[in-house]
Parts: C-alpha cells; structure tokens; sequence
C-alpha cells in the first residue's frame, strides 16, 4: 500500500462521473437519450465554468456513448482536465467495454486515455484491466451502502494489483463515512466540510466525486428520492465552489493520471 504524502504534499482529486443521465430511468422515469445527454450537458458546461473560476483541475471520467454525443465538448474539457473512461455505456457494463471505451475515447481526442471507473463503483477484474491497457482504476468505494455494496474491508489508500493501481474513493478514516456525492449533498455542509480537511490532512490524498446532473434542475424529477434531488443545480454548484475555495490552501488540484504518476515515481 502506498502514501501519496510521502513528501508532504496533499492532492484534492475533485472528479466527475460523466454519463448519460440514466438516474431517471432508475427510478422510473421514461425519457428518451437525447433527454438523458442534455441534462448531463447543461450540468456538466455549469461545472466547469465553476472549476474555471477557481483554477480546479480534475479528471472527468466519461462514458464512451456520452463523449460521441458531445464531442465538441468532450475535446473542449480535455484541453484543460483529464478525460479518462466510464465504461462504454452507463447502464450496462462487459469486460470487452473496457477496451472498446478507451479505444473509443483516445480516437475522439487523439490522445491516450489511461484511467478508468465502472459506473456505481462496481466490481472490475484487475486482469481485464491490465489487459484493456489502463494505468488507474478508481472504482473501489471502501465503506458499506446498504442495497450496494459492502467493501468496509478494502484498502483506504492507493494499491497495486496486477500492475494497476487501485485508487479508492474517499472515506473518513475511522468510521468510513462516505465522503462521496449523496455525502455533499445530505451532510450538514460545515460537518461535510471538516471531514472532507480531516480526511485529506490525515490521507495525503481527497478523492471525491460528483455527476454533472445533479447540476440541473432536477424537480420535474419526482419519482427520484428527495435524498437525490436535493441541493441541485445553483445551490449544488455554489456548495461545490465554497468547498473547493475551502480546501484550496489545503492541498493542490490534481488529475488522477499526474496523481498516479506521482505514486508511481514514490514507489520506485
């Protein structure tokens, strides 16, 4: 296992899952992919217009069937933050998506795409990942989600497992309180926020993660739970940019590939 603050410094990994959104599907909305991008679209051009007030680099992780309905865009983002893989599609997942998303993404912007993460955090075998070509995968959440998943037992800090390095999500480093999105929004923020620097002072490293819908105007939504639809759009995207104002002394905004680099580099 490894530290990322073996020379003092402290990186905020502030990503984005970007994906169609299919979160209305989940909970029994009908509405068709045209719907599904836009909405992930007007939320993702609002957020990145925060990260560039503040100065936030980050990597946003992609699915392949998103980025070819926004290329503009996609190749746009990439100039200043990381594109990395979500898988092919949101909604459904194959080993073979591995490849076939990073092929997908590196043709779309004619550069290398080196990290990935399964959509919901799910489960990848670090053989097919090795195999799809990937440096990183941040795809493991150590704590317990009831009706998800339990990883209470998993690493808190970046491993290698077949060559790969295992870059989880952030949680607290005693009770694994999840630090993730539904943690932004439900969390009294002034307590989210000292666990978010506790974390980071304690870790070397803050990986957080949000998704570009949350960003919109989600009450035509009402069959997604309050838990959900809360704090969204403006009122989320002003508590994004007052954390990220907060934690800015506290630590350096970095992509996860030139945050693997540096694992890398402390490992030799």
């Amino acid at each position: 296992m490894a530290s990322p603050d073996k020379q003092g410094r402290r990186d905020i990994l502030f990503t984005v899952d970007v994906e169609e959104f299919d979160t209305a599907l989940e909970f029994g909305h009908d509405i068709p992919l045209s719907e599904q991008v836009a909405v992930s679209t007007r939320g993702l051009t609002s957020l990145a217009e925060r990260f560039d007030m503040i100065g936030a680099r980050t990597t946003l992780f992609t699915t392949a069937n998103y980025a070819l309905h926004e290329p503009s865009l996609i190749r746009k983002l990439a100039q200043k933050h990381e594109i990395a893989s979500h898988g092919y599609y949101h909604t459904t997942f194959e080993p073979a998506d591995l490849l076939k998303s990073r092929l997908a993404l590196e043709e779309l912007l004619n550069q290398p795409v080196t990290g990935f993460r399964r959509a919901r955090m799910g489960f990848v075998d670090p053989n097919d990942l090795q195999q799809a070509g990937y440096q990183y995968n941040s795809s493991l959440h150590p704590t317990w989600l009831p009706g998800r998943y339990n990883h209470w037992g998993e690493p808190r800090h970046p491993f290698q497992e077949r060559g790969v390095w295992q870059i989880p999500a952030s949680v607290t480093p005693r009770l694994r309180l999840p630090l993730f999105w539904l943690s932004l929004k439900n969390f009294p923020f002034a307590f989210y926020k000292r666990l978010c620097r506790q974390t980071l002072r304690t870790d070397g490293f803050l990986n957080l993660y949000v998704h570009p819908w949350e960003f919109t105007d989600l009450s035509d939504y009402e069959k997604i739970p309050g838990y959900v639809r809360r704090h969204s759009k403006d009122q989320l995207l002003d508590r994004v940019e007052n954390l990220l104002r907060y934690l800015k002394p506290l630590g350096e905004f970095s992509t996860m590939g030139d945050f693997t680099q540096q694992l890398k580099s402390h490992s030799r």
